[in-house]
């Protein structure tokens, strides 16, 4: 029962990164704010969503999720996140994977450039047992389904994505 309510609701957690664009060259600092936790029931509609109708209703599907939290660089806007989930590992550290859909500007709506095929933001935290660690963030990608071994893909996100470094859980006041 402990662990269904985990996944439920959950524990808020607070975690901070430092975040450097690999293509461009930038850094900042983000902070990302999880106020409860996926289910398994809304992993496992977005799974069948995305297996049996593809990316667009995944994105769909993805948009009427309530809000789990927020994540946002200091003095900008936060992006909402409608999928979060952690998972325990064996070393007794964690894995917390974080999805949204992206801000698309109504220039890019209007114009359609090939940026409009990824409407992704992808975040995943690998945290050690005490709260610290790395992770990388995609801003933009694309979900592919992969129904041969019923997994999902993420393209490009070896390739260009924005590494976080020097991530940790915050304390917070319950």
């Amino acid at each position: 029962m402990a662990v269904a309510q985990a996944q439920t609701m959950g524990t808020p957690e607070r975690y901070s990164a430092a975040a450097v664009d690999m293509n461009r060259g930038g850094a900042n600092t983000i902070e990302i704010a999880v106020d409860r936790w996926s289910t398994d029931a809304q992993r496992d509609k977005l799974m069948s969503v995305m297996m049996d109708k593809g990316p667009e209703k995944l994105l769909d599907a993805l948009q009427d999720m309530p809000r789990m939290g927020y994540f946002r660089a200091p003095g900008n806007l936060g992006w909402d996140i409608h999928f979060a989930r952690k998972v325990a590992q064996p070393d007794g550290g964690e894995r917390v994977v974080l999805i949204t859909d992206r801000r698309i500007g109504f220039r890019e709506a209007v114009n359609q450039p090939r940026s409009i095929d990824y409407p992704f933001t992808v975040i995943e935290l690998r945290l050690n047992r005490d709260g610290e660690g790395e992770g990388k963030m995609s801003l933009a990608t694309k979900i592919i389904a992969d129904k041969e071994n019923n997994i999902v893909t993420l393209e490009n996100y070896d390739i260009s994505p924005v590494m976080l470094n020097n991530v940790k859980r915050e304390k917070t006041s319950r």
